[in-house]
């Protein structure tokens, strides 16, 4: 399974682009999960069931977002000491992290699964949606162990040098998840539960494989092994994985704030059609992310071996290949809003033409959405968490937060669907500064 390439490379583009395929590959199936269950629920079950799994999905995604913050922030590290050249050491924290990530997930799927109820009623859930809402999430979070190995793992394949068999677990899960939609939800009509758990048996493909693959002798960088606790390593590397996990939680709760404004705006017909957009957003920003995991054990390894020509390569290289996937990307977003649209709510007109136009707006979100999300995986890579947290927490809790309550006030509903848009230009604003600020300390530029 070996790709050829190593971390201590000199990367062109082209040895790039092979090297990060892999992750984006990966972060995209990922991503298809949501949209596949989506897609069959919203045609075979009704816009109701469609509106109870968007609703629920922030509050999983929440808890699955453990697996980000322990899976970067200890590839950040796990990296940096193998730049140092000290393999044991590297492999003891890999390990650790692994455990920790088991440990988190049993303990919250118990939660998750006795709360559910109660979480589906905060989150505005109508009598309609609730049985909906608690049934896909306590499937769902029963899986949720293997949901956080399967992020974990995205990353630490990337630093072990095995990309690709990332890419394959990745893979395997997403085929298995769309063939068992087609089968639980399409053919059985088993509804919200089918789609829980088709994604549950999936999300165990892709978090089970690459474990056996650590279990066994390998001839990778890293192998699980015996460890021990050791208090500071952890606590590094989840500080800086924390912009990752906040990331995703500030997305989440920022998905809650958006329907509850459409709920009091448009009603269920306003939250199926931000789901819409949400599964495209999902897809196009996991092609950035992928990217960014898949850059950052490169920038950490010669970052620790303080190979400074190596470190401009990456970043410059890197801003070229975020803006000219920037622009395909918003371009790609107008041209496919009324197929897509048409795709997972067709059945309804009035639905149809809700969801195109707020696509068409939406669309500007992705020109800066790239170079903001690498810039915080930048100096996660950088083993700065603080900044990278700093980051995330401004791009996606405060000025989307902001721009969601506020922009409604100024342009009706229109501004829900402008928020985003807004919120990535303040956080490019934001991202800008820290970078000038910070160029003599990393010696990036």
């Amino acid at each position: 399974m070996k790709t050829g390439i190593q971390l201590s490379d000199h990367f062109t583009y082209r040895k790039l682009l092979r090297f990060t395929g892999p992750s984006i590959i990966m972060m995209v199936f990922t991503s298809v999960y949501g949209v596949v269950d989506g897609f069959f629920v919203s045609n075979y079950a009704g816009k109701t069931a469609f509106a109870a799994i968007n609703l629920i999905m922030p509050f999983i995604m929440i808890l699955g977002g453990m697996g980000f913050m322990i899976g970067t922030g200890g590839t950040a590290l796990v990296s940096l000491v193998l730049g140092q050249n000290d393999r044991a050491k590297a492999n003891r924290y890999f390990s650790m992290m692994i455990y920790l990530s088991v440990i988190m997930g049993i303990v919250l799927s118990v939660l998750g699964f006795v709360f559910m109820r109660p979480v589906a009623g905060l989150l505005g859930a109508t009598p309609e949606m609730m049985e909906d809402c608690v049934l896909y999430g306590r499937i769902t979070i029963g899986f949720i162990t293997a949901f956080m190995l399967q992020n974990v793992f995205q990353s630490f394949l990337i630093a072990a040098e095995r990309p690709k068999l990332g890419l394959a677990a990745t893979v395997a899960a997403g085929l298995t998840n769309m063939v068992l939609d087609a089968l639980f939800v399409g053919v059985f009509r088993w509804g919200t539960a089918g789609a829980a758990l088709a994604t549950g048996v999936s999300q165990c493909v892709g978090g089970v494989l690459p474990l056996l693959y650590f279990i066994r002798p390998n001839t990778s960088r890293l192998r699980l092994s015996r460890t021990k606790l050791e208090i500071r390593p952890l606590l590094q590397a989840c500080a800086n994985g924390s912009s990752e996990l906040m990331s995703n939680i500030s997305a989440s709760v920022v998905s809650m704030i958006y329907n509850f404004q459409l709920l009091k705006y448009l009603g269920e017909n306003g939250v199926s059609a931000y789901g819409v957009l949400m599964y495209v957003q999902f897809i196009f920003v996991a092609i950035y992310i992928g990217y960014a995991v898949g850059a950052a054990p490169v920038i950490s390894f010669h970052y620790g071996a303080e190979n400074e020509t190596e470190l401009k390569n990456m970043f410059r290289k890197s801003m070229c290949l975020v803006g000219s996937a920037s622009v395909v990307l918003t371009v790609l977003a107008f041209v496919l809003a009324s197929p897509l649209a048409r795709i997972f709510v067709g059945y309804d007109e009035e639905l149809f033409v809700l969801t195109r136009h707020a696509f068409h707006l939406f669309a500007f979100s992705f020109l800066l959405a790239g170079f903001n999300i690498f810039t915080s995986s930048l100096f996660t890579a950088l083993n700065n968490g603080a900044v990278s947290a700093a980051i995330s927490f401004m791009r996606t809790l405060i000025f989307q937060t902001a721009s969601v309550l506020i922009l409604p006030i100024l342009f009706g509903v229109d501004g829900i669907w402008w928020a985003v848009t807004a919120a990535e230009v303040f956080a490019c604003l934001l991202s800008t500064g820290f970078l000038v600020a910070k160029r003599e300390k990393y010696r990036y530029l």
